[in-house]
């Protein structure tokens, strides 16, 4: 993992596995590629795992995997429309009575629209955009807010894209979206410093930054293509794992980069 702004960090994991033993993490998003790859990582490490993602049969699919790959790991997934805000709060309830606690809540809601030019954006892909990154965001965020605290070392992660340091002239809704929720987290990393007061930080709101994602279904179609800057999902699933193994201090508020800044 390359380092954070503002800080210096030790990435390496407390021990072999990923050291999430005991750890309730939430994967909001969890049927899409990077879901199922998180899904598998945090349940290897030893995290009990709670996804969420409003496609009921790609979400079995994620869970049924992580579950047969890793025997005796629990892993669960609950039907969500990440956009209704008391089924959010329900969802965040129901995990925390369930399990006792909540560790992580990790944001991999994703998708994307685009045109040719800057003349030619449509503002129904603005609409789309602001609910499938803001919204979801804005959610997950206030609903996990002071379970994460009260776990003691809980971390909000949200996947970005360089994108939304460079916007250009096709991409302006998405970039936008990005933007946003990612002011919209560092504003819960900001929480999360005022409740600490002069004590230690409780819990920590970070910034994962791709350029996109990229997984073996998508090799397979496109062989010829080189997907240079694009992150793997696995690896993406590896540097989430890490972010409970370092410094609460060096992930809040952070953004890292596993692409080439822009």
């Amino acid at each position: 993992m390359t380092s954070p702004e503002g800080g210096s960090q030790d990435p390496r994991p407390p021990d072999g596995d990923g050291g999430l033993d005991g750890a309730v993490i939430a994967v909001a998003g969890a049927g899409g590629p990077a879901g199922q790859a998180t899904l598998l990582r945090l349940a290897e490490a030893g995290a009990t795992v709670v996804g969420a993602d409003a496609d009921a049969e790609r979400l079995a699919a994620a869970v049924d995997a992580a579950r047969f790959a890793h025997g005796g790991a629990t892993v669960t997934g609950d039907t969500v429309d990440l956009l209704d805000y008391e089924a959010v709060g329900d969802w965040a309830a129901k995990t925390e009575k369930e399990f006792g606690r909540i560790d992580g809540l990790v944001h991999l809601v994703g998708g994307w629209r685009g045109s040719a030019a800057f003349g030619e954006t449509a503002l129904a892909d603005w609409e789309a955009l602001h609910d499938l990154l803001l919204r979801t965001v804005q959610h997950t965020s206030l609903a996990f807010k002071a379970p994460l605290e009260r776990a003691g070392n809980g971390r909000y992660v949200l996947v970005s894209a360089a994108a939304a340091a460079r916007p250009t002239a096709g991409n302006a809704a998405y970039a936008a979206a990005k933007s946003a929720a990612e002011a919209w987290t560092l504003a819960l990393a900001d929480g999360f410093r005022k409740a600490a007061g002069d004590g230690p930080l409780r819990a920590a709101a970070g910034i994962l930054v791709v350029k996109a994602l990229v997984n073996d279904a998508m090799r397979a179609q496109r062989p010829e293509a080189r997907f240079s800057g694009f992150t793997d999902v696995a690896e993406l699933a590896e540097n989430i794992c890490r972010l409970w193994a370092t410094p609460t201090e060096h992930v809040n508020g952070t953004r890292q980069w596993l692409t080439p800044k822009p």
